[in-house]
């Protein structure tokens, strides 16, 4: 089953592997993300911050969409980890059904000039993503590790 679908920057890391992955007891991190999927070096990092015990797929959008709706019906825990909101997106446009979406970490770069917390930094492409996931019913919380309070983005952004 799908315990948590994830938009953080960073992918694998140390967020991931000592807080979410022990709070949601994860058998699997699910990455989604063409660029990842294509770059060993990338992959090959991921594979050493994955905490032991745990398994990593590495999966292209179209692979995620043969893949997850499988997933969602295992009894194994997968945590899904994306990148960014286009992935999020094109998921939802494949069929996939994410009933709440938690938002690590998107970190500064230029035009991110809305931040919210500490480590969500948004852009008016960002924010208009948020609010088309948020009107296709799925719930949005920021938050970095389990034991931070969530934050409500949608209030944050309107």
């Amino acid at each position: 089953m799908l315990i948590l679908y994830r938009v953080d920057d960073r992918l694998v890391h140390g967020q991931v592997a000592e807080g979410w992955v022990p709070h949601l007891k994860a058998d699997e991190l699910a990455v989604v993300s063409d660029e990842i999927a294509g770059d060993e070096l990338r992959r090959a990092i991921m594979r050493f911050a994955t905490p032991e015990g745990v398994d990593l797929k590495i999966m292209t959008v179209e692979e995620a969409a043969v893949y997850l709706p499988r997933a969602q019906v295992s009894a194994r825990k997968v945590l899904l980890l994306m990148p960014g909101l286009q992935e999020a997106i094109a998921l939802l446009d494949k069929g996939l059904k994410i009933p709440s979406l938690n938002i690590g970490g998107m970190h500064y770069s230029a035009g991110k000039n809305l931040s919210i917390g500490k480590a969500i930094f948004l852009s008016d492409q960002d924010c208009a993503a948020l609010k088309a996931l948020a009107g296709a019913g799925i719930a949005i919380e920021g938050r970095g590790v389990p034991s931070d309070s969530p934050i409500d983005l949608m209030a944050a952004i309107s």
